[in-house]
């Protein structure tokens, strides 16, 4: 299959997509892959893009299209995570063919499709990132990796090693740890981010993934960008790495180092699960 076949659908777990952003990233796209966008990408319904029940049933129906290729998340914010009770058990064989990719709320997707061994699953850009500035070059990775014309180009240097891999948002991390939902992170080198957090919601958040059975059986952490990080009135005293550093030596987890990942046009693609010496 060439890349000029692939064929990329396009739906909207959380927040609405505007269609000035659909237009932009179909014309960047060009000829490298088809783009498909579901009609729910551009629902409204207060905070979301449409109720549970339309952005569920946009996931499936995309997820179990034979003729897609891959399934790629238009945006963050919040709402992934109101799918997972009503969503998984609908996923047919060919939800298990595609590549899906997203980062941020859609890691609550993200990690479910791990865990349950659905599809080829990546953390990485999305549609929306083409506002950021220079969003253009975010887009045209994930694009790239996609539809396989870039290779591993876009992927992050540290993850191309052997190994097992998964990235995840912080906070997302954070939600899912303790509930049926979390994902197996055993023998994992995981590489997390945030964006917009103080130090010491970093620092509360770290406590609570170290505390974990789930994060004390990953291999190690690899921290990425945690920008842009608002001012409190008074100073934490350590940056996101020492935070980091701290709660790893506290629980035992070996902390392994910074990570091309974070909410920004530099946004490095993590493909999850285990990677073979051959790849």
């Amino acid at each position: 299959m060439t890349s000029k076949e692939i064929r990329i659908g396009i739906v909207a777990p959380g927040r609405a997509l505007d269609q000035s952003i659909a237009d932009r990233v179909t014309a960047l796209a060009g000829d490298a892959a088809e783009l498909i966008f579901h009609p729910q990408c551009f629902l409204r319904g207060g905070h979301f893009a449409g109720p549970d029940s339309a952005r569920a049933d946009a996931f499936v129906e995309f997820a179990n299209d034979p003729s897609l290729d891959a399934i790629w998340f238009a945006r963050g914010g919040y709402g992934a995570c109101r799918l997972l009770e009503t969503a998984f058990e609908r996923l047919g064989e060919a939800a298990r063919r595609k590549t899906y990719m997203g980062y941020s709320d859609t890691g609550f997707l993200l990690a479910r499709l791990a865990r349950e061994g659905i599809g080829r699953v990546a953390h990485g850009p999305m549609l929306a990132d083409i506002l950021r500035e220079g969003g253009e070059a975010a887009v045209r990775r994930a694009i790239g990796f996609l539809s396989g014309a870039d290779g591993e180009a876009g992927v992050e240097p540290g993850t191309r090693a052997p190994g097992k891999y998964a990235a995840y948002n912080i906070s997302v991390l954070a939600s899912l740890i303790g509930t049926v939902h979390a994902p197996d992170l055993s023998g994992v080198t995981l590489l997390i981010e945030d964006v917009g957090e103080y130090h010491y919601r970093l620092d509360r958040l770290m406590f609570t993934l170290t505390s974990s059975e789930t994060v004390r059986a990953a291999a190690g952490i690899r921290l990425g960008r945690c920008g842009p990080i608002p001012v409190n009135d008074v100073d934490f005293g350590q940056d996101e790495e020492e935070i980091a550093r701290h709660w790893c030596a506290r629980s035992g987890i070996a902390y392994l180092g910074r990570a091309d990942i974070g909410h920004d046009v530099e946004n490095k693609i993590v493909v999850f699960g285990a990677r073979s010496a051959s790849v």
